[in-house]
């Protein structure tokens, strides 16, 4: 039986993670959904929107993971990592539209009025209970995306901190409704609004590096690492770039003239060896001139 590679073996990782946070996220939206039409609630029926936004994300993620986890080809020389970070980005798309139907309605309902809202302990109950769901699932998310370097996973976290947030405005605007002030249902869904908004914000924030080829590491880190090779002169003419779990690293070295080809050869691995192993990039394209 052939054991999976490193690759292989952080797709499987990523989609366990996804698959079992899928399950959590179905049971919060329907929990919310059920409270917000038992009690009438706007707010509580945005939360139960902007949750299920969660879902999307997982069962995205689940599609994008395999594509993202094939190696390099004739048209994707360096890999398919970036479509991770990209699926990450359709994550802004549904935070746009849960933050514009969230602002008519809410704007709506203050302007003309709306329903009256029933709240019962009950429904504050199941509500504290998906704000527990939500802590412990961000929680998880975001450590097995840091341990994966897996920016699917710290976007979808983020999305699901954001959540916490909104369920604790959500619970706030039920208690203040229930002291009879109508206003607190659709104000507060104007702040979760917002809330929202922040968290598309960050996700973007997150991802545009990885898009627009921001350098993964200082070139004086790693001109550093390279220079302490022995044989290496100097180490110049330094490009790096990062994909989410994946560094990649261009170089040039100048060695001493009168080295065989051989030689620099070896020089050019351990270079190679070094900036992998104390660096951690995936791949490194190092050209040798002599001096």
């Amino acid at each position: 039986m052939s054991l999976d590679t490193p690759a292989q073996a952080r797709e499987r990782a990523v989609r366990r993670v996804l698959t079992s946070l899928l399950l959590a996220n179905l049971a919060v939206v329907a929990i919310k959904v059920i409270v917000g039409f038992a009690t009438g609630s706007l707010s509580v029926l945005g939360d139960a929107v902007h949750s299920s936004v969660d879902g999307i994300n997982n069962v995205v993620g689940l599609l994008v993971i395999r594509l993202a986890a094939q190696g390099p080809d004739d048209d994707h020389p360096y890999g398919h990592a970036k479509f991770e970070t990209l699926g990450a980005l359709t994550i802004v798309v549904f935070l746009s539209v849960s933050i514009f139907e969230l602002l008519r309605q809410a704007l709506g309902r203050l302007l003309h009025g709306g329903a009256a809202i029933t709240v019962h302990p009950l429904d504050l109950a199941l509500l504290v209970l998906t704000l527990g769901i939500n802590i412990t699932v961000a929680w998880y998310e975001r450590r097995r995306g840091r341990e994966l370097r897996s920016d699917l996973l710290i976007a979808d976290a983020a999305h699901t901190r954001s959540d916490v947030y909104v369920t604790i405005a959500v619970l706030a605007g039920l208690a203040l409704t229930r002291m009879g002030l109508s206003w607190a249902d659709p104000a507060l869904t104007i702040l979760v609004a917002g809330f929202v908004a922040h968290t598309g914000w960050e996700v973007v924030m997150q991802a545009t590096p990885t898009l627009v080829d921001q350098a993964a590491l200082d070139s004086t880190e790693i001109a550093r690492v390279a220079g302490s090779v022995n044989g290496v002169r100097h180490a110049y003419a330094i490009r790096s770039r990062g994909t989410g779990h994946q560094r990649f690293a261009e170089l040039t070295i100048s060695v001493p003239g009168d080295v065989t080809v051989a030689s620099a050869h070896l020089v050019t691995d351990a270079v190679e060896d070094a900036l992998r192993r104390d660096l951690g990039f995936h791949e490194v394209v190092v050209h040798v001139e002599p001096c």
